[in-house]
């Protein structure tokens, strides 16, 4: 029933085990309304999730990540001469035409890969997690972000004690200052960071449909009677059951990854070593530059043009950082300088050397180059290697939405953990299918046409320019790199990926359109979500209790035994909905406890440093804050959680009897009470905002599931308060 005053309604719900459509326990309000807690206390043992811990790797040990690696982070880039030459749409091409193609590749591949990540960009993780969100987290350790609308700051003096935030020198720079005077800065920030998970994501859909289906089309250039419609149909065929096993877990079939892999990359050196030495043995004087200005002046606009295709010799190139938390920085150096980055120069060598000597076979370089007698084994290997390839993208994209999730940006969807021994494993149903549908599609509509090679560059160049603008932002803020060399990195990597992205900008009609529309539907998921969050958040803040009230509701109310746990998104304050709940139950349990999950922007918060518990008033009232890192599980068991938080209270008592009063309490039965928000935008606000609040961010609501689902309490226990906020 709406209350006309207050515009509040009444939703209550007693044991009736449902907790997928009531709202998140999410980040706190701004920092400027939060106060440091007065003690941290570890929890039972039960609490003490496991968590990854820096190590100082053997020889041995090294080498064995690096042979891991092989087969989750390579599986992208070193699939790539696939369709790199075969994607390049040039009529008649002459000797000087394919080694300046050649040059082009080698030079790319040399600047982005080995310079930029392998040397550079590697060296930018957050504690041994890498990708964009670790690049974000590390900004958010040294920058106190005051962006209320898109990722809400809870930071707490007590943050710089973590094992896992970044320590700074204590003096703030004038770059520092800048970052955190100006919110504009930081919103663009955020929205970039945004850009390139969707565009990776993006990158999860494309990159099966170009892998297998390049993989497959190898046997069309040894039958005639194979038409393109076959193809696809085995790709589809292929995809769907890729699709189909995720469910499975990656660690089920993951231990064949490397040997599939290392194998691959044997066959390619191997071969492309052969036809170095039979059609054309001085083909790596290609690597001269100069070449690259031969087959300009020759192609003029047509050669600028066809650099799109180019620019698939680095794909998979960010998966090096991406996975970097699975393995060793060094691992993945050695296993990229001395397998990975070796085999693709010959292999791309050797191609070079065949077109030469056989430019007619250039829309079927890779398998046109095979030697006969090996052909069907290399196929193969070839479709086995692209399935890899697939994989590592579609796990990927798994991780990064967790991480969304995580940093409170992105609507909770089913997690589920598919290895006890490997945290980072995880599978979504509802992403799986959707990039399912979305590889098939694009498999289908394109047919395996160029489209899908344009649209598979213009992500891969998209994300490069994120991660270039983002390490420009570290090298200042953190690392304090000279301007000079700031500048350096800055000029290079943005002149060749520029160049890149102008090129495939031509391709947007052709395909290169496709990463922009997924990105776009994962952007107004997102800015729906969190643009949602924030008015909920200043709602509470504006309309919370003072304690004067609270204590006056509380000393008014009949107290009846056992232990309610009160779960909010408030660090500081008593939200709303506690008068709310008061008015209509018209009673409190001796012991009151408001629960706050707290998400910082670090990789992990240790067992240790993971609760926070402080007294809120003298009549039984707590308030204790669960802290997570980006790359922790979120697992709170009923019975033993509340048994592991009373144990803390204890800790914090002032006198026996408070003690004894929180055991009885306990014994007494416990509860907990979720709210469950409905924001409504009032007629003063534009049609636009009320779209997105009324509908988009309620369907959201609705169709999502809760933060707090994953605290498995027993249906029982369970009372959901319900209230409109009309804002």
């Amino acid at each position: 029933m709406e209350d006309a005053t207050r515009g509040e309604a009444t939703i209550i719900e007693l044991g009736n085990g449902s907790r997928d459509n009531h709202e998140e326990v999410v980040d706190g309000e701004a920092v400027a309304d939060v106060k440091p807690a007065s003690q941290l206390f570890s929890f039972g043992s039960a609490y003490k999730l496991p968590q990854r811990k820096p190590a100082n790797y053997t020889t041995v040990q090294t080498l064995l990540l690096g042979y891991q690696s092989l087969g989750v982070v390579y599986g992208d880039l070193g699939t790539s001469p696939l369709y790199v030459f075969s994607s390049v749409t040039l009529s008649n091409p002459g000797e000087e035409d394919i080694l300046g193609i050649m040059s082009l590749i080698f030079w790319t591949l040399t600047a982005m890969s080995l310079i930029k990540y392998v040397m550079i960009v590697l060296h930018a993780d957050d504690h041994g997690e890498g990708g964009t969100f670790a690049l974000y987290s590390i900004l958010r350790q040294h920058i106190n972000f005051k962006d209320k609308m898109i990722m809400p700051s809870t930071r707490l003096d007590s943050d710089i004690n973590l094992r896992f935030h970044s320590k700074s020198s204590g003096l703030r720079s004038k770059a520092q200052k800048f970052f955190e005077e100006n919110s504009k800065v930081q919103t663009v920030i955020t929205c970039v960071v945004l850009l390139g998970t969707c565009m990776l994501i993006g990158d999860g859909a494309l990159t099966p449909a170009i892998s297998v289906l390049s993989a497959v089309q190898g046997i069309q250039s040894r039958s005639t009677k194979i038409t393109q419609n076959h193809v696809v149909l085995l790709s589809v065929v292929i995809l769907f059951l890729l699709f189909l096993f995720q469910r499975f877990g990656t660690s089920k079939v993951s231990f064949s990854f490397s040997p599939i892999m290392l194998l691959w990359f044997s066959f390619c050196a191997l071969i492309g070593l052969y036809n170095m030495v039979k059609y054309y043995p001085s083909v790596l004087k290609a690597l001269s530059p100069h070449y690259i200005y031969y087959y300009f002046v020759r192609n003029k606009a047509k050669g600028w043009k066809l650099l799109g295709a180019v620019a698939l010799c680095i794909t998979g190139a960010e998966a090096m950082f991406a996975d970097l938390g699975h393995f060793s920085k060094r691992g993945i150096q050695l296993a990229f300088t001395t397998v990975v980055y070796p085999s693709l120069i010959l292999t791309y060598g050797g191609e070079a050397a065949f077109l030469i000597k056989n430019p007619d076979k250039l829309s079927t370089a890779f398998y046109s180059s095979v030697p006969e007698p090996i052909f069907w084994p290399m196929f193969v290997v070839s479709t086995l290697a692209a399935v890899v390839a697939s994989q590592a993208l579609i796990s990927a994209s798994f991780s990064i939405i967790r991480q969304s999730i995580a940093l409170g940006c992105f609507p909770r969807v089913t997690m589920i953990h598919t290895s006890d021994k490997y945290e980072g494993q995880v599978y979504s149903p509802e992403v799986n299918y959707f990039l399912m549908v979305a590889c098939i599609l694009i498999t289908v509509g394109f047919r395996g046409g160029a489209e899908i090679g344009n649209a598979f560059g213009v992500a891969v160049i998209w994300v490069m320019l994120i991660t270039t603008f983002l390490m420009v932002v570290v090298m200042i803020v953190i690392w304090e790199t000279k301007l000079i060399l700031v500048a350096l990195f800055f000029v290079s990597f943005l002149t060749i990926e520029g160049v890149y992205m102008t090129s495939l900008l031509n391709k947007i009609v052709e395909g290169g359109w496709v990463p922009f529309a997924i990105s776009a539907f994962f952007i107004v998921i997102t800015l729906s979500w969190t643009y949602g969050r924030s008015k909920r958040s200043e709602y509470e803040a504006t309309k919370k209790m003072d304690m004067q009230e609270f204590d006056k509701l509380v000393g008014s109310s009949t107290r009846v035994p056992g232990v309610c746990f009160f779960c909010t998104d408030l660090m500081n304050g008593i939200p709303p909905i506690v008068r709310h709940y008061v008015q209509h139950i018209e009673s409190l349990r001796e012991v009151m406890v408001f629960i706050t999950a707290r998400i910082l922007p670090v990789r992990s918060v240790l067992p240790e440093e993971r609760f926070v518990v402080a007294k809120v008033g003298p009549n039984g009232v707590y308030r204790c804050l669960v802290q997570y890192g980006y790359m922790d599980n979120h697992n709170m068991e009923g019975d033993e959680y509340a048994e592991s938080v009373i144990s803390a209270l204890k800790e914090i008592a002032e006198s026996e009897q408070e003690i004894e009063k929180l055991h009885l309490s306990l014994n007494k039965g416990v509860i907990f009470v979720l709210g469950r928000i409905i924001l409504k935008m009032s007629n003063k606000h534009s049609c636009f905002e009320r779209f997105v609040i009324d509908h988009l961010y309620r369907f959201l609501q609705k169709n999502f599931r809760s933060n707090v689902a994953t605290l498995r309490i027993p249906p029982g226990k369970i009372l959901q308060v319900g209230m409109l906020y009309e804002i």
